[in-house]
């Protein structure tokens, strides 16, 4: 029985080998860069873009393949000797965060390593994640106010203020889902967000609504702030990854200026309108 159960394990080794060498390499290498392609644009980290690369590449039987990823693009060749020669460059423009699309592209490489899925279905589950729905407009708009509520509270503000933050984060991405995003540019659309939810927190102060300006202003500015972007730009410094780190760094204190600028320009009108600080 035993050495009937090795000739079967031999037999599928060979079998699972001769399907390996059957494979087109081109496919394989598009395949890969189809599934980094999902991963930059969905906010993961350049590491994983290339470890993820490489698994694909190295079960399907692609020695030579090699990756070259930065923050907006990946360049990626193969061929010896023995392996055709390939090369090609994906240009990705740098876009918001999926991580669902993230988490559903790592799970698909760990089943390509343990054997469960051939090329065919890795390209058939690769278009699936790429056009995978988001949360609804409703569940993001909800969630920016519960979320400047929270963060309201937890940096000191009470109730009330939490409850003005809470009106104010739902206006912030009524704004940001129907008017920035579709319409205005990153640095136009953040100057705006800035500047609109400061004027809701200046007005709900002055209606008595809330009692602190500047903790309800910092809860609901929350949703704004590219956390994300920030944290993979320090982990892409902190693997070497100096270059897409810079950019994701320089793109994530571009948001974080041009948040200030509308903040400031609200408060300076304000003080010429009506004199003294209100914070």
């Amino acid at each position: 029985m035993e050495h009937e159960k090795d000739q079967t394990k031999v037999l599928d080794h060979r079998e699972a080998g001769d399907k390996k060498a059957a494979i087109d390499p081109k496919e394989v290498l598009d395949a890969a860069m189809q599934a980094g392609d999902i991963l930059l644009e969905n906010g993961a980290e350049i590491f994983r873009v290339e470890e993820t690369m490489e698994r694909i590449c190295r079960y399907y039987g692609i020695e030579s393949g090699n990756s070259f990823v930065l923050s907006n693009g990946i360049f990626t060749t193969a061929g010896n000797e023995r392996e055709e020669i390939f090369a090609k460059v994906q240009h990705i423009p740098v876009s918001g965060t999926h991580l669902d699309r993230v988490a559903a592209v790592n799970q698909l490489s760990r089943e390509i390593e343990a054997g469960s899925v051939d090329l065919e279905e890795v390209k058939r589950r690769l278009k699936e994640i790429r056009v995978m729905p988001g949360k609804s407009k409703t569940m993001q708009i909800v969630a920016s106010g519960v979320g400047s509520a929270c963060f309201c509270y937890l940096f000191g503000g009470n109730l009330r203020d939490s409850g003005a933050a809470f009106l104010t984060g739902i206006l912030l991405y009524l704004y940001v889902i129907f008017i920035s995003a579709p319409r205005l540019s990153k640095i136009v659309g953040n100057i705006g967000g800035g500047a609109l939810v400061t004027f809701a927190c200046t007005t709900f102060y002055l209606l008595k609504i809330g009692e602190h300006l500047n903790y309800m202003i910092i809860g609901s500015i929350m949703p704004l702030i590219p956390g994300v972007p920030f944290t993979n730009a320090i982990r892409d410094i902190a693997d070497g990854d100096y270059i897409s780190g810079s950019v994701r760094m320089l793109d994530a204190l571009l948001v974080f200026f041009s948040i200030a600028i509308g903040v400031g320009m609200v408060f300076g009108v304000i003080h010429q309108l009506i004199g003294g600080t209100l914070l």
